[in-house]
């Protein structure tokens, strides 16, 4: 099934999406795309002989400062939201994310993975500012699909690459409930699939 989602009063609160539902070459319907500051991102669908689950991929390859990608009404403050990913190319950045709590472009919690640094990071994005909440090295190998996750209720945080947990904390600079969706940085050329989402 390309799509699963539950809703409530038109807002979605859990759902699965891995685009083959959405004809290749064509931006997903049920999405919104954009950046926070400058730049030109690139959102499509297209065929991947790899993808996790055939035939389609989400992929971002144009460049911005970070580009984003969210679904639609969508709304929750508690739960979890997945994504596989793969690395594919970038000379200043190779970074796959994921944002949940997502009130607009410019505020939002972030979770990255990064190919060239070797690491996972959290960031809150306030009033168009990415602001470091921690780093951790991990292995990112490029051109592999790999496995990005964000479980998040209340203050309480953490954040799992390929099954093993790498970052567990609290933090509270984006409370409340919002949309969830994907993330990437500067020239990143990053493809999705199934992208889930959960919300307690």
């Amino acid at each position: 099934m390309a799509n699963a989602i539950v809703m409530t009063a038109n807002l979605a609160f859990a759902g699965t999406d891995n685009f083959d539902g959405v004809p290749a070459g064509s931006a997903p319907p049920d999405w919104t795309c954009g950046v926070t500051g400058r730049g030109s991102p690139v959102w499509m669908v297209e065929t991947d002989a790899s993808a996790p689950s055939r035939p389609n991929v989400l992929k971002q390859s144009g460049a911005g400062a970070f580009p984003w990608c969210v679904k639609k009404d969508v709304s929750i403050a508690d739960g979890y939201v997945e994504v596989k990913f793969k690395a594919l190319a970038g000379a200043e950045d190779q970074a796959a994310g994921l944002v949940w709590r997502w009130k607009n472009g410019d505020n939002y919690y972030v979770a990255r993975a990064n190919a060239l640094e070797d690491n996972v990071s959290l960031y809150y994005v306030q009033s168009g500012r990415r602001m470091t909440i921690k780093y951790v090295d991990a292995p990112v190998e490029r051109r592999q699909w790999h496995v990005l996750r964000a479980e998040f209720s209340g203050k309480e945080i953490k954040v799992l690459l390929d099954g093993k947990g790498y970052i567990e904390l609290r933090d509270d600079h984006v409370s409340g409930s919002g949309s969830v969706g994907v993330w990437t940085k500067a020239d990143s050329m990053t493809a999705f699939d199934d992208f889930s989402f959960d919300g307690k």
